[in-house]
């Protein structure tokens, strides 16, 4: 006879755990599980039934892996974790016995880890196990990024300490430079939410968000406490991987930095970078291009070799072969692999370009300024990845510019982001000084310099191409900023597109019909104006139109019988009233119009037809799975309309203010 088994001690019960249970087994405290449980990467999990795992009567809500729990056991933390409950229990009986030196020499000791006090731990070991390899961290870094930009613009409170926020904006700022040192930065968005960057390390793209340097508030039902639990291993782990992607191109880590430079707010400034990547940066670059030419030697023997074959004489290579083989050498090494359709109508693959590593020289014949109301800090990092060395600003914004003088000639571009300053300012004379007034005259612009609104700057490196200044000028209304993280689809609505060549033919018409019905009301009231003089003649032609559709009711010709009558009756009243042509050209327009409108209704009855035939062959899973696949189509195709009309809406207001 086998063993009886209790309940609660095999099967899914045995591979849980409670929480509680949890804490009970390690012997912590709630916090140092919830910290530990952060750091290990070790999250609550969700058993298939509940009632078979809980071995109480209430059904628990949080359970834990056995096997998670046990894996903690054999972790160092936990003994710091209790070295430092000992030594709080140590403190707090100094202070029930009245013995106030005591407690103060143990708190002392414990403010300081370099004597026997308080224990210092460290994450490095859980970073080794939690990321094996350098890609893995690679991986996982868009929401480190994410969390450290956002705690280096948070002030400084009880819950958020100002150590904490120092060294969130320090790690950020290393992380900025090796990617303007090593040109990784690809891509960048404005948002409402704040600036999207993407980057490409080692063939990793990362993607975070940086919020605006506004003056953040901070909200008490936010748990500071779990965040920054998040944030002391995300530290950790920025960390180890600026200090490979430091070293992974020859520059010392950490970089210098200067406290005094730091204080006047000069940010990517203050630090200073040291090794031999920052002397030779050019030199890899020529050993690239080296190693892709062929020898020229070995390819004239080949060239001769291949001439030998298709014309049978050894003997005809002359010098003029040889001075062939070095043109087409440099023709061949300029010359770039196009993939082509293998037959008319396929795929057109991705086009391969000279233009791939534009992203370290998009701005480096230029010298940049920055007017005192654009936003300095994403600005000044996006010009140096891209290849600007000389950007300067008002010195307001800060230190470390490349120059300070708006009027000076080595200027190309100024970047700009307020409204054109009236010249009724000027005159006024009482005129305060504010963010949009500036020391130079109204209206005043420095002969050969570029003006440029921000916007102008991410368009450039999102498309790695110059756009034309005259678009984004100061005042001017700015084309619209996309997102280059959407992809556009076949067949859905694209901003860039015209309206025309996406907009199917039964939406363009009803948009003709109700532009139409608006300039027939305004023709109709004209009339109206002109012939009241004519009101007897007018009753006689009405009476005869009624008596006329009467007539064709009766008949049972609705439709065309009534459009000739109407005409008939337009005929009669242009006689009148002198206006024959116009009423002619607007009647064969709508006539024209309104056959259109009807044969794509007729059409699309057809295909209805069509459709339902063809449905009822199919069987039911595919006729529930094509009926699926059409309401989600229906649905975009809705969508997609709704932008189109919103479009068509702005282009007409736009066209009405240019009238």
């Amino acid at each position: 006879m086998g063993r009886i088994k209790k309940k609660g001690q095999a099967g899914a019960a045995k591979n849980y755990l409670t929480r509680n249970q949890a804490i009970r087994k390690l012997q912590i405290s709630l916090p140092d599980f919830r910290q530990l449980c952060i750091w290990k990467g070790i999250y609550p999990r969700e058993p298939r039934s509940k009632k078979k795992v809980s071995k109480s009567s209430t059904a628990s809500t949080t359970f834990y892996y056995a096997k998670d729990i046990q894996y903690l056991l054999h972790e160092p933390l936990l003994q710091k974790f209790r070295d430092q409950k000992v030594l709080e229990k140590k403190i707090s009986k100094a202070l029930g016995r009245g013995d106030v030196g005591d407690a103060k020499r143990l708190e002392g000791n414990a403010s300081r880890p370099e004597k026997t006090g308080k224990p210092r731990y460290t994450l490095d070991h859980v970073v080794r196990e939690r990321y094996p390899t350098f890609v893995d961290a690679l991986r996982d870094l868009d929401d480190c990024l994410s969390m450290l930009f956002l705690f280096a613009n948070l002030p400084s409170t009880s819950s958020v300490p100002a150590k904490m926020i120092a060294r969130c904006e320090r790690l950020c700022l290393e992380f900025q430079h090796y990617l303007i040192v090593s040109r990784s930065l690809t891509k960048s968005f404005l948002s409402i939410k704040g600036i999207y960057y993407q980057a490409n390390i080692q063939g990793e793209d990362i993607l975070w968000l940086v919020p605006y340097k506004f003056n953040q508030r901070i909200v008490g039902d936010v748990d500071f406490r779990i965040m920054g639990t998040f944030v002391e291993f995300y530290m950790t782990l920025l960390g180890f991987v600026n200090f490979r992607l430091y070293t992974s191109i020859g520059i010392k880590y950490p970089p210098k930095f200067d406290a005094v430079k730091d204080e006047n707010a000069a940010e990517l400034g203050a630090f200073t970078l040291e090794g031999k990547a920052l002397v030779g940066a050019e030199e890899p670059k020529k050993l690239e291009d080296a190693s892709h030419k062929p020898d020229p030697k070995t390819q004239a023997a080949v060239n001769k070799v291949l001439k030998t074959l298709h014309n049978g004489d050894a003997t005809d290579a002359t010098e003029e072969t040889e001075n062939g083989t070095t043109e087409t050498e440099e023709a061949n090494a300029s010359a770039i692999d196009k993939f082509e359709p293998a037959a008319p109508g396929g795929d057109v693959l991705m086009q391969p370009s000279t233009n791939g590593n534009n992203h370290g020289t998009l701005f480096s014949n230029f010298t940049f300024y920055l007017s005192r109301e654009t936003p300095r800090q994403p600005l000044e990092f996006i010009l140096k990845a891209f290849g600007c060395k000389r950007v300067g600003w008002d010195p307001v914004l800060g230190g470390g510019a490349f120059t300070t003088d708006e009027l000076d000639p080595n200027i190309t571009h100024q970047i700009v982001d307020r409204p054109p300053i009236q010249a009724a300012m000027e005159e006024d004379g009482d005129a305060e000084d504010n963010q949009t007034s500036q020391k130079l005259a109204v209206n005043r612009r420095v002969p050969g310099r570029t003006y440029v609104q921000p916007q102008w700057v991410w368009d450039c490196i999102n498309d790695v191409e110059l756009k034309e200044p005259h678009l984004y000028g100061p005042g001017a209304s700015l084309p619209p900023h996309l997102s280059p993280f959407v992809k556009s689809v076949q067949g859905s609505y694209d901003p860039t597109v015209p309206l025309e060549e996406q907009e199917p033919e039964e939406e363009a018409l009803e948009a003709d019909e109700d532009g139409d019905e608006t300039v027939e009301g305004m023709d109709v009231a004209e009339d109206e104006d002109e012939d009241e003089g004519e009101e007897g003649e007018d009753e006689d032609e009405e009476d005869a139109e009624k008596m006329e559709e009467d007539v064709q009711e009766e008949d049972g010709e609705e439709g065309e019988e009534e459009d000739e009558a109407a005409l008939r009756q337009q005929e009669l009243e242009a006689e009148l009233t002198g206006t024959s042509v116009k009423a002619k050209t607007t009647n064969s327009k709508a006539k024209a119009k309104e056959q259109a409108r009807k044969a794509l209704r007729k059409k699309a009855k057809e295909e209805a037809e069509d459709l339902e035939r063809a449905k009822g062959m199919l069987s039911k899973k595919k006729r529930k799975l094509y009926e699926q696949m059409i309401y989600t189509n229906n649905k975009k195709s809705a969508e997609d309309q709704k932008l189109r009309a919103k479009r068509r809406k702005l282009e007409k207001g736009k066209a009405k203010g240019k009238a």
